[in-house]
């Protein structure tokens, strides 16, 4: 049997940006996925701690560099502009493969910075 785990978390983010005509996704500086270990097109779980929200989309690249988090699409409706999200990643593993995950956890600054990293 295999079982979802946590693999990467990007924690506090602030959101740049929210557009709502544009195909669905949410945009992170590249630099942040890297560090998070998150892919191109990876779904993820946003957790928006400013209202409660929880939306399910998949990551595209932005600028690297750029400490963009945009969400794009219909999310816009749930996550504005300014709220703090957390973004997280899983896998699927067996219970015995969990035992030995230790995920990517990167907490940001109120500019998107990286703070601290695990």
């Amino acid at each position: 049997m295999l079982i979802k785990v946590l693999k990467s978390k990007l924690h506090r983010a602030r959101v740049t940006d929210a557009k709502l005509h544009y195909p669905g996704s949410i945009a992170i500086d590249e630099d942040l996925m890297q560090a998070a270990g998150l892919a191109p097109y990876e779904v993820v779980l946003i957790a928006d701690l400013d209202n409660g929200n929880r939306i399910e989309t998949y990551v595209v690249a932005g600028p690297a560099g750029s400490g963009d988090v945009v969400i794009l699409g219909a999310a816009a409706l749930l996550v504005k502009e300014g709220d703090l999200i957390i973004v997280m990643g899983f896998g699927y593993c067996t219970p015995e493969e969990a035992a030995r995950i230790n995920p990517r956890v990167v907490v940001l600054d109120e500019n998107n910075r990286i703070v601290k990293q695990r």
